[in-house]
């Protein structure tokens, strides 16, 4: 039988063996604390390796260009031709923020009332233990199957370098998947799309001075609010019926620093703009619209300096077809085990934006239910974890099996 099918009450306990592996090793996981750019990944990667190894399942490290560990790799090789597959789970955190509110230790990953509790469990410690076992599954049947299976254990996902994700893309030895399937949580929704982004540090300069001078003098941090309030009244489009994408592009200020102290006027203050882009407004757009506020700051509230525009990232959009591959397996996979769950296209990026500019085509979010994502008391809900495995379970047999 698949994992999707219904269980015979023969069946229920063996089911239930591995459900509990499953928990067991995201347990594990959770104790491991690995905030992005906090925590050393060291100990939650030695825990999968740990796991992996003793079931012989090959898979080896993955180094960024600076040599640090930034992932593993597991590969079950198929024995007839055909495409490869990946599921990814990243195993890095989110930050705790205030333990003090937490009404549970952050890294305590137990299992109360049902919940797993515990920084990861809902993104994605649970997801990687998941698409572990479905590896393990796969392996003994790997000769009749077509392609290959990739599990990618990744790490610098919520720091936003995807550095994990990059040394796989970037990897000679690693075969290029056709698809990849990512393990962000929610039962009522598989991310098809997402909008893209452009994001760039500006520099606003001014003359110094001090606040108590007779000479006036409009300091840089005047001259970024000034820039602000024209980004702010920048006209961006609506959506765009035509193209069949359902979200407008959006544009934000995240972050504005200068001056120190009381005084001294400052002469530079720094800002980070985000746009986040369609495919009818794009990182060119972006571009323009954010340059156009700086040339008309820089005509009409001069400075010593022109204004300095700096672009850090830019990522495309992108948005499957539900009938597109490997949306439809996934998709298909979740009918069959009885849910209702629709395709979306999201206004926050991930790392499907990062694969699309690569050209692989990418879901993002499909697991158990969730609170506190990001948030205090992040847990898991396992009631629905058989039905998340199976329905992965289904959906990588079908792309395998052709």
């Amino acid at each position: 039988m698949s994992w999707g099918e219904p269980m015979s009450e023969d069946l229920q306990p063996t089911v239930r063996t591995r459900m509990a592996s499953v928990v067991e090793l995201a347990s594990e996981l959770i104790r491991r604390p690995s905030r992005g750019g906090i925590d050393p990944y060291g100990p939650v990667l030695g825990v999968l390796e740990g796991w992996l190894s003793v079931r012989g399942l090959p898979h080896r490290r993955l180094h960024d260009s600076a040599g640090e560990l930034v992932g593993l790799l597991v590969e079950i090789r198929g024995g007839l031709p055909g495409p490869w597959w990946t599921l990814d789970a990243c195993v890095d955190t989110a930050p705790y923020g205030d333990e003090a509110a937490w009404s549970f230790p952050p890294d305590c990953g137990d299992v109360v009332d049902g919940w797993l509790r515990g920084r990861g469990a809902a993104d994605s410690k649970l997801a990687a233990s998941v698409f572990c076992h479905i590896a393990a599954d796969l392996a003994p049947r790997a000769a009749s199957l077509r392609g290959g299976l990739a599990v990618l254990l990744d790490v610098d996902e919520h720091t936003g370098g995807f550095g994990g994700a990059r040394a796989y893309l970037a990897d000679p030895a690693a075969v290029r998947p056709a698809g990849v399937m990512i393990g962000y949580p929610g039962m009522d929704e598989v991310v098809v799309g997402g909008r893209g982004l452009w994001r760039a540090a500006l520099t606003v300069h001014a003359p110094s001075g001090h606040s108590g001078s007779s000479r006036n003098v409009v300091g840089a941090v005047s001259r970024a609010a000034h820039l602000v309030r024209l980004l702010d009244a920048a006209e961006l489009p609506g959506v765009d019926c035509s193209s069949g994408f359902p979200l407008p592009p959006k544009l934000s200020v995240t972050a504005f620093h200068g001056g120190e102290g009381f005084s001294a006027v400052p002469d530079r203050c720094d800002l980070h703009i985000d746009v986040r882009t369609t495919p009818h407004f794009g990182a060119h757009d972006a571009e323009a619209l954010v340059r156009k506020a700086v040339a008309e700051l820089d005509t009409g509230l001069p400075g010593p300096r022109p204004t300095e525009v700096t672009p850090v990232a830019a990522w495309p959009p992108f948005r499957l077809a539900e009938d597109e591959q490997p949306a439809a397996a996934l998709l298909a996979a979740a009918t069959e085990a009885g849910l209702t769950v629709r395709a979306k296209t999201a206004g926050p990026s991930n790392i499907g934006n990062l694969l699309a500019g690569e050209g692989i085509p990418a879901t993002a979010g499909f697991g158990v239910p969730y609170e506190g994502l990001h948030g205090i008391d992040e847990r898991a809900h396992l009631a629905g974890l058989p039905t998340v495995y199976g329905v992965y379970h289904q959906a990588v047999l079908d792309l395998l099996d052709g």
